[in-house]
């Protein structure tokens, strides 16, 4: 067996093991990465940039000695940036542009010894919940090629899925790491607001919203790099409550009996694909079956307020950042910079008064405080990821008919994730449900502020209860 085939099912903690060990060195677990990038990256596209050459030469170097040594990791090709390597944003509009310094949180993955081999494909700017930019082309998911592996970090959550890397970074903002984690079958976590530094560049994002991460193969992967990431960075504007203890040390902990409510319908009469209500229920039965306290509640939320408000902070929050990129350049944006998608969304966020933001925010903080009352009662909610299976590739392009057709349909498939870019709160897609086609079907879990110990205590359990590391895609 050669050693991209042994290591191929081994997550990062075991990898950086074997380095620990001397059994390996990490540049074999970098051309070991290497070798199933081209092997399976031409059928599902999801390295975008290769920095392979860097790669090879840093891990030949001396390694920095923590607790990822040697571990290959891709990077999506959105908002955090690595020094002399272009940073695209899944726009032709960006195709030019090279970052000159690494941002804080890459700073700290390069710190964990982790060896950054390439960038992921996402959608421009991360606005859809798929992953098909004009600039790459689209990202096919590794268990079925024709449908979407989500979005926004789609490329990363493929990457893991295929194996060629055993976890990649994301970022989220609607669900961007919560919605391909779903999709593809792996594991991901969205940290508490600013849990992880968006410095040096930024404090915040559209009022919080945006928060960094990572797409894993396992619960401990995403606990240990948590660990590495997080915490304050100089001049962040606010930082949620540290720890009490290092991440890791929640996976394997007794989580207590918890109170559990569970949701597994929409408001309205709108209706959820009966494979993510199926996978919802089962979900509520593990958790009853390991000891914990479940009922069906859900939290009063007005979702055609949150719904607007949403819209609101995130067209603003896109043309913010359009117009930093007209500045960047020097001159005004036209439709042919970008994607109609895109340059709908721009031209909505344009249009909005200062007061509609503000109005929107309070709105959000309001809808905020309701979710926290809810949880007062309970630990932990669990929802559907999604509203459906991964959909067909083409599903959220815009038409003649209905330019806004991708807008449509992005908050159609994603009803629950934004709530949690809202709050501020934890969440996680858990990949522990595949429906009768073979596609994933992720089930999402949520947390109070700051409580991601909780999280990994519950997933860590289900983990050990329901494996799914030995599932993976065989891409024929």
């Amino acid at each position: 067996m050669s050693i991209a085939e042994e290591t191929e099912t081994m997550d990062a903690v075991a990898q950086a093991e074997l380095v620990k060990r001397g059994e390996l060195k990490p540049v074999e677990l970098v051309e070991a990465a290497f070798e199933r990038i081209r092997r399976w990256n031409p059928r599902i596209n999801a390295v975008v940039t290769e920095m392979f050459e860097k790669a090879l030469r840093e891990a030949e170097g001396p390694v920095p000695d923590g607790p990822f040594k040697g571990v290959p990791f891709l990077v999506k090709d959105l908002l955090a940036s690595c020094a002399g390597v272009p940073l695209t944003m899944g726009s032709k509009l960006m195709k030019d542009f090279v970052p000159k310094e690494d941002s804080e949180l890459i700073r700290r993955i390069r710190s964990a010894g982790l060896i950054i081999l390439g960038k992921t494909n996402t959608p421009e700017l991360g606005i859809l919940p798929t992953t098909e930019p004009k600039l790459f082309g689209p990202c096919r998911n590794p268990w079925s090629p024709d449908r979407t592996p989500g979005g926004s970090s789609g490329g990363s959550a493929a990457a893991v899925a295929a194996r060629m890397v055993p976890m990649a970074h994301g970022n989220d903002g609607g669900g961007s790491i919560r919605i391909p984690a779903s999709c593809c079958g792996v594991f991901g976590l969205k940290p508490t607001r600013a849990r992880n530094p968006l410095g040096p560049n930024f404090g915040d994002l559209m009022n919080g919203l945006v928060v960094e991460h990572a797409l894993t193969v396992s619960v401990r992967d995403s606990a240990l790099l948590l660990d590495v990431t997080s915490g304050p960075d100089l001049g962040d504007p606010y930082w949620p409550p540290l720890p009490s203890r290092p991440f890791f040390q929640e996976v394997g902990a007794d989580p207590g009996e918890l109170r559990v409510a569970f949701t597994d319908s929409l408001p309205k009469g709108s209706q959820l694909h009966p494979d993510c209500v199926e996978a919802v229920r089962e979900a509520a039965s593990l958790c009853e079956a390991l000891g914990h306290r479940v009922e069906e509640a859900s939290p009063d939320i007005n979702f055609d307020l949150m719904n607007r408000s949403f819209m609101v902070v995130w067209s603003s929050g896109c043309a913010s950042t359009l117009e930093a990129i007209a500045r960047l350049k020097g001159r005004s944006l036209s439709p042919d910079d970008l994607e109609p998608t895109t340059w709908i969304l721009y031209e909505i966020g344009r249009k909005h008064l200062a007061s509609d933001y503000l109005l929107a925010v309070q709105a959000l903080q309001a809808i905020s405080r309701q979710v926290a009352r809810f949880f007062q009662r309970y630990d932990i909610w669990i929802t559907p990821t999604l509203a459906e299976p991964p959909l067909p590739l083409g599903s959220f392009e815009p038409t003649e008919e209905d330019p806004l057709n991708g807008l449509r349909k992005a908050a159609q498939f994603v009803p629950f994730t934004p709530i949690c870019n809202i709050t501020g709160q934890p969440a996680m897609s858990l990949p522990i449900h595949w429906n009768k086609q073979g596609l994933p079907i992720g089930v999402h879990f949520v947390a109070r502020f700051g409580e991601e110990g909780t999280l990994l205590r519950l997933a860590s359990q289900i983990e050990a209860a329901r494996p799914w590391a030995h599932r993976k895609p065989t891409l024929q």
